[in-house]
């Protein structure tokens, strides 16, 4: 995200303590499905300033107290970098790396809040049974502007490989193919999933937890927001300054992840996800052994669960090597 430190977005690990605890509770019950992994071989891909690391650490150490949990970052940010090593200062290593395909092989459970909303997006216009791409370009006065590319054929269309029958493709809930819509594609997510797959071709056994907001039955139209110092600005205005997101299109990703040969668990909403793991006896011996808390560790729990906000709008799905065992909560619980 291009603001870097700026505090454009809240996420939901600087909400509660709680949301961290339970995914740690999460990594340590799952890990048991996972052959020859060490007590906590954990990645973490976009980890921000390190909050979420450091709460399911302090969680792991209740059920590993003895025991150095092995922590990989992916970071791309010098500065975020050096603030990740500050707030996870400790006795448990932690390295970073610049991808998936650097880290050394074994088994391995990867974590991902937030982190696919920020992956580019190629955004499609089809106008009268044609497809165009948006494009940015500059105007009049030389600003920049979106304007859309000639039409798209039936031929690829680079770079990366794009063609009007893959976007057909890609627009799962489209059934009328002559009215006029806009979709969008995040092609990072095909790299993504080739990663995930390479790792798994290689016997490499994992779970990947994604925690993000989009859909789930339906393609994203033009969802490319801009936020700058907490407010949302022109997506246009202030290039490289400004922090830029999408709706992650998590049917595709599913779609994507089951061609590869990987298991899909979920899409379920976070705070169907949150209420399976135990968030309200977390929320109550919280506020049991921090009475004077009580009011602000009930408002941020709320956060994260309700209907209409981040409970229904945030979703959470895990992609996994073939042949695991179907990963808890999304085996347990009807949607």
């Amino acid at each position: 995200r291009g603001a870097g430190l700026g505090r454009d977005f809240t996420t939901a690990p600087e909400i509660s303590q709680i949301f961290g605890e339970l995914i740690g509770l999460w990594i340590a019950h799952i890990r048991q499905s996972l052959p020859g992994l060490a007590p906590s071989n954990i990645v973490e891909m976009g980890p921000g300033r390190g909050t979420l690391m450091r709460d399911i650490l302090r969680s792991l150490e209740l059920v590993y107290p003895q025991t150095k949990k092995s922590v990989k970052l992916i970071e791309a940010s010098p500065v975020l970098k050096a603030r990740q090593m500050e707030t996870l200062s400790g006795p448990h290593p932690v390295q970073h790396v610049d991808r998936l395909e650097d880290m050394s092989p074994g088994p391995f459970i990867l974590i991902a809040n937030e982190f696919l909303d920020c992956l580019p997006v190629r955004q499609f216009t089809r106008l009268k049974g044609v497809w165009h791409e948006r494009w940015v370009g500059l105007d009049a006065a030389g600003a920049l502007a979106f304007g859309l590319s000639p039409a798209l054929d039936r031929r690829p269309y680079p770079p990366p490989s794009q063609n009007a029958a893959s976007i057909d493709a890609d627009c799962a809930d489209d059934k009328d193919k002559d009215k006029d819509i806009e979709i969008e594609v995040q092609p990072a997510l095909d790299n993504l999933v080739e990663a995930l797959a390479a790792r798994a071709g290689a016997g490499d056994a994992f779970h990947a937890l994604f925690i993000d907001y989009g859909p789930q039955d339906k393609t994203p139209d033009n969802t490319l927001r801009a936020y700058f110092e907490g407010a949302q600005i022109p997506v246009l205005d202030r290039p490289g300054l400004a922090d830029l997101t999408v709706d992650v299109d998590f049917g595709r990703l599913s779609r994507l992840a089951e061609a590869a040969g990987l298991g899909v668990s979920g899409p379920q909403s976070q705070g169907q996800f949150l209420a399976h793991l135990g968030i309200q006896a977390r929320l109550d011996a919280l506020v049991r052994a921090h009475p004077d808390r009580g009011e602000d560790l009930f408002s941020g729990a709320q956060k994260l669960i309700e209907p209409g906000g981040m409970g229904t709008r945030f979703k959470v799905i895990c992609l996994s090597s073939p042949g695991l065992a179907p990963v808890f909560p999304f085996s347990d619980q009807a949607e």
